[in-house]
């Protein structure tokens, strides 16, 4: 029955870390619960994929660094497995800094970490799909047929984004329409990737903060760098009553600032807190563990069905999640493309 729900639970949110998996003789409660958590939502050099007995399985990733005092510096992260290579170790923080003169100086560092990985991935995935659907429509008459395949699959989402654009832009919808919707596969790909328990999913790509903000700054200046003038009127010189125009410019200009920072906080907070609570579930029957089979029993039957309950949840919020982004953008722009 243990291992059953094991399994079930290795389904729900992937392989967990040996460090979580309590080792015979191992109390249960000596689970660090928050490193179990924050190893799985956070970025690493390496994708940990499971465990075979003491094996541990993971694809080693390359790391490039940039030193002052030691130039370019390229090599696997399986020569971090001990902490340290050479001068390089890895801080609290977990990202690998050089000990120079006994202090730590971070190097600058573009290695193609777990999350860069499944950036790469999920690119190339939109875009074998999106020229899967290009073939398609290159060889068939859409005026005589219904699209079939994938084509099928992805023409009433590429239309609901396209009508979204029409409605919330207005005339010239047809020049956002791309990117809006490649804002919107971009996010909802990424977003079911991550909750895939298995590689190459499982990567919490949409809950990195920095990712979440570059998708919210391409808005940011999609909008404003091609606001009308009527925008950036109504922004710096509103029609209001004399006393209120040293104000509202200043409301105006932080109300704009603070959109990307939404956007930002919006995806990202909620991507972040659906894995939080599914890995949250799962650790129950770790913690639950050394209560006795009166107890263990029942609540790792608890866990598995809140585990698919929150998994089936979390399919919801990852469409709403990508939806809700292009709607806002999209609305973003058609404020900024009135002509007054």
């Amino acid at each position: 029955m243990k291992r059953l729900l094991l399994i079930l639970l290795a389904f729900l949110v992937g392989f967990l870390p040996s460090s979580a998996q309590p080792q015979e003789g191992e109390a249960s409660a000596d689970i660090d619960i928050p490193s179990v958590i924050f190893s799985h939502i956070g970025d690493s050099y390496e994708w940990h994929i499971t465990d075979i007995g003491e094996k541990s399985i993971a694809i080693h990733l390359p790391v490039i660094l940039y030193s002052k005092t030691s130039g370019w510096h390229i090599f696997s992260s399986k020569k971090m497995e001990e902490g340290q290579y050479g001068d390089f170790v890895f801080n609290e923080d977990g990202k690998i800094v050089e000990m120079v003169d006994g202090a730590q100086v971070r190097p600058f560092d573009i290695s193609i970490t777990k999350n860069v990985f499944s950036l790469m991935l999920s690119s190339l995935l939109i875009l074998i799909i999106f020229l899967l659907c290009a073939r398609w429509y290159k060889h068939h008459d859409v005026l005589s047929e219904s699209p079939t395949g994938i084509a099928a699959l992805m023409e009433p989402l590429v239309m609901m984004v396209h009508n979204m654009a029409k409605e919330n832009i207005g005339e010239d919808y047809r020049r956002y329409s791309p990117y809006l919707c490649t804002a919107f596969f971009f996010i909802l790909f990424n977003n079911f990737i991550g909750i895939i328990p298995f590689f190459p999913g499982g990567a919490n790509l949409t809950g990195n903060i920095a990712i979440t903000m570059v998708l919210a700054l391409c808005t940011f200046f999609t909008v404003n760098l091609t606001g009308t003038k009527h925008y950036y009127k109504e922004m710096l010189n509103p029609d209001v009553p004399v006393f209120l125009k040293p104000i509202m410019p200043v409301i105006e200009v932080f109300s704009a600032l603070m959109k990307p920072v939404s956007l930002t906080i919006r995806l990202f907070a909620n991507m972040l807190a659906g894995h939080i609570m599914i890995l949250s579930m799962v650790c129950i029957i770790f913690v639950m563990a050394k209560m006795g089979p009166a107890i263990f029993g029942p609540m790792s039957v608890v866990s598995v069905l809140f585990g698919l309950f929150l998994d089936l949840l979390e399919c919801l919020v990852a469409f709403i999640q990508a939806y809700v982004f292009t709607m806002l953008s999209s609305i973003y722009i058609g404020i900024a493309r009135e002509k007054g």
